[in-house]
């Protein structure tokens, strides 16, 4: 998928663990993982909103566009 998520590097940079940020944004560790991992398919404006709030960071420091070459 041409779409990397980077909440970990993030987290790590913040010092915050998953739970801690699941907790403060209210959403479960599990839906948190999908989202880590590049596995969600999609991503509300509210959550992405939340996540930026609690890490102060801006949405192209979670996301980043990286091309495709596999075609």
């Amino acid at each position: 998928m041409p779409i990397l998520v980077n909440l970990d590097v993030i987290l790590a940079k913040r010092g915050m663990k998953s739970y801690e940020l699941a907790d403060k944004i209210g959403i479960t560790t599990a839906n948190l993982s999908i989202l880590k991992t590049g596995k969600a398919k999609a991503i509300r404006f509210s959550t992405l909103e939340a996540i930026c709030k609690a890490l102060d960071c801006q949405p192209s420091d979670l996301l980043e566009f990286v091309e495709d070459n596999l075609k």
